[in-house]
């Protein structure tokens, strides 16, 4: 037992969610009940008994409701510690009244950004139960009515339950904060300070490894697209699988017509686009069917019962999809295992950030946009609209890959992905043994300019036939030589991908 009593509690909410019966069990419990403006209509208009805080402070609302609880009658009452005898001796002197608890929250500032929506008493209420909350209960959110009013009841409303109730109260006017500072920000990507808030979704088994911790967090104002996620069924995701899904949703999100994408260890695998999801999912597992065991598989379209049948007979992590059909979710539920997911629309980002030891790299987004019309054919022989065809898909995969990135694609799917090498040659060996003969015929993208002729080269001793990458290399036309000699189309887009 805390031998925490509350007597006297202030009310003052911009929610009125769940406020009338949190008022009501707190006048059941016997204590006086203090608040203002719509607050006290509400309670009072459901029959509980309330002073209004005009009563108290003997000074009415003004300025459109602006100033309303900014009084020290109200804020001794809350910042007042019973065990100081100053603290105590002020209060006699002005006839202040202690208050035990005090439950406010804020104007919808995040949702409805404008000055009249910057909350300033409601924001020094909360700050001041924190600050005091060895004697009083700082309550921020309708979700802790429920759990306070059984803490008073069974009298564990000790010392510690106040501070973690403090603590979230803080973060809470933190986070309200952080928005307004945002709001107030210069109108560019990279502003100083950048004000990032974030709140745990969820906690993950362990990290990359079983020694780590790690848990996935999003910034309150934008959500992440992987907590939006709906896990239909399956084992909670892990920190990989939440690594992977996003590598493979943001890279089949790109892709044009029904796309799918196999991702293993964040990078691309298997890649195919066809005429419906079943015909895509075939063509990118046969792009590396050997990579693609244990991978996490995206589409871009909603998966139907044919999908799922195929989706059954090999062994995947996650699927993710915009939508499972019925039938499919009922085809999948036969491995319960699997991690099913219906994954929303991509929000647009204005940043992405990486920790770098205590610091953090920011950058804004890589765009990848393949714009054919913008490239330029710097060969003698020039691409068809099949090789055309294959080197849009090819640049798009490439640039979704780890750099180095070389990607061979043929007839809609990627027949050949290397990536994360430490050579662009080597990342060129890695897509050639994928491809084999496949490659015969085949496009090819680079996320970066060939320095030398020898990842050229490779990539044409096995038949690619047309290649894009980025040019820039102070070889370039070395490079081009090499091609017109292999008779190979080259372009050069003038922009690079390059993903670590």
């Amino acid at each position: 037992m805390s031998g925490f009593e509350v007597k006297r509690v202030l009310l003052s909410v911009a929610d009125k969610s769940g406020i009338v019966e949190f008022a009501r069990q707190l006048a059941g419990l016997g204590a006086e009940i203090v608040s203002s403006g719509g607050t006290a209509r509400a309670i009072r208009s459901a029959g509980v008994e309330v002073t209004a805080t005009d009563d108290v402070t003997g000074a009415p609302e003004m300025l459109g409701g602006r100033v309303k609880t900014l009084h020290p009658q109200i804020h001794g009452g809350i910042l007042a510690d019973p065990d100081d005898p100053t603290h105590q001796a002020d209060l006699r002197r002005f006839g202040i009244e202690g208050f035990q608890l005090v439950a406010a929250n804020l104007y919808p500032f995040a949702h409805e950004p404008g000055i009249e929506q910057i909350d300033i008493g409601g924001v020094a209420l909360l700050r001041a139960a924190a600050k005091n909350h060895e004697h009083v209960a700082a309550v921020s959110s309708p979700h802790q009515y429920a759990e306070v009013i059984e803490a008073l009841r069974s009298g564990s409303l000790d010392r510690e339950w106040r501070r973690r109730l403090a603590a979230e109260a803080f973060a809470y006017t933190a986070r309200y904060d952080a928005a307004i500072a945002r709001w107030f920000s210069p109108p560019e990507a990279l502003a100083d300070p950048l004000v990032i808030t974030l709140r745990r979704r969820q906690r993950t088994r362990y990290g990359e490894n079983p020694h780590q911790q790690g848990a996935l967090y999003a910034p309150d104002r934008d959500g992440f697209r992987g907590s939006e996620a709906l896990l239909l069924q399956g084992k909670p995701m892990s920190y990989n699988n939440y690594a992977d899904v996003e590598a493979a949703v943001r890279l089949v999100a790109d892709l044009e017509g029904a796309g799918c994408v196999i991702v293993k260890h964040a990078n691309p695998c298997g890649v195919g686009v066809g005429t419906d999801p079943a015909e895509a999912f075939m063509r990118a597992w046969e792009g590396d069917p050997q990579s693609a065991f244990g991978g996490v598989v995206a589409f871009n379209c909603p998966v139907s019962a044919p999908v799922a049948e195929r989706l059954a007979g090999v062994f995947v992590e996650v699927v993710a999809a915009p939508r499972m059909e019925k039938e499919a979710v009922a085809i999948l539920s036969r491995k319960p295992a699997l991690r099913v997911l219906e994954t929303p629309p991509r929000r647009p980002t204005e940043w992405e950030v990486r920790s770098v030891g205590s610091d953090f790299l920011v950058q804004t987004p890589d765009h990848v946009v393949p714009i054919p019309s913008e490239w330029r054919v710097v060969s003698r022989v020039p691409p068809d609209a099949r090789q055309l065809s294959d080197l849009r898909l090819a640049w798009t995969v490439a640039a979704h890959a780890k750099s180095n990135a070389v990607v061979i694609c043929r007839d809609g799917r990627s027949v050949g992905v290397g990536a994360g090498d430490q050579s662009r040659v080597g990342a060129a060996r890695r897509a050639i043994s994928v491809a084999g003969d496949r490659a015969r015929g085949a496009a090819a993208a680079s996320d970066g300019f060939f320095p030398f002729t020898d990842g050229l080269d490779t990539l044409a001793s096995m038949g690619v036939t047309a290649v894009v990458s980025p040019g820039g290399s102070v070889r370039d036309a070395e490079v081009i030589a090499a091609a017109d000699q292999h008779r190979m189309a080259l372009l050069f887009t003038g922009r690079r991908h390059f993903r670590h």
